[in-house]
């Protein structure tokens, strides 16, 4: 038995068996490392922009930092009602990431789009694993999992307006990594300087 599950409250919300809850709070303590992860991942974006979309990606992602963070809030404040207990200290979302960290530096703001494509398509597919297991579970969980579904897939698709030709192709089709995703995407829109846009 972890600290985290020995801190744990004996008890949850009435009505949900405890081992439920349990459950339910193992499967949000993953999408809060998610979505902590994300946040951080969009200010870095934010600060790192740089070529003619500049201005229109800067303030666009800072609307998404703020409601992911809330988000976040959300997630940790339903393990607690559980009877859980939310761990969002940086070493926990390392050891609990299953994926490799955001690895384009300064760079074009279509490049970085780009890689942020696979970000969100990666948040948004654990996301609905989630709320699927969920059905059984914990509908009030499942309900605002949906909300924040919403949400995300909305962002990805402000993303994505910035990658698609008019019929509809995304320049990052085929991507498998966040660097292969951001050269796709700089290539297709002419590149800024040629230089091929992320540190690696």
């Amino acid at each position: 038995m972890t600290a985290t599950e020995q801190a744990a409250a004996p008890h949850t919300v009435p009505g949900m068996h405890r081992q439920d809850a349990a459950r339910v709070a193992e499967i949000l303590q993953e999408r809060l490392h998610s979505l902590n992860d994300l946040a951080l991942t969009l200010k870095h974006v934010h600060w790192n922009v740089v070529g003619p979309h500049f201005i229109a990606v800067h303030e666009m992602l800072d609307p998404q930092v703020d409601a992911v963070r809330e988000m976040t809030d959300t997630t940790a404040e339903r393990i607690a009602t559980l009877g859980g207990v939310p761990v969002g200290t940086p070493g926990a979302i390392v050891a609990g990431r299953t994926w490799d960290d955001y690895g384009v530096g300064r760079a074009d703001a279509v490049a970085h789009l780009g890689a942020l494509d696979l970000v969100y398509a990666g948040v948004i597919e654990d996301h609905r694993a989630a709320m699927k297991a969920t059905d059984d579970l914990d509908l009030v969980t499942q309900d605002m999992l949906i909300g924040q579904l919403a949400r995300l897939e909305q962002f990805q698709w402000f993303v994505r307006a910035h990658l698609e030709s008019g019929g509809g192709r995304l320049s990052t089709s085929g991507a498998r990594t966040l660097e292969e995703a951001a050269e796709r995407a700089e290539r297709a829109a002419g590149g800024s300087d040629g230089s091929g846009g992320s540190n690696g």
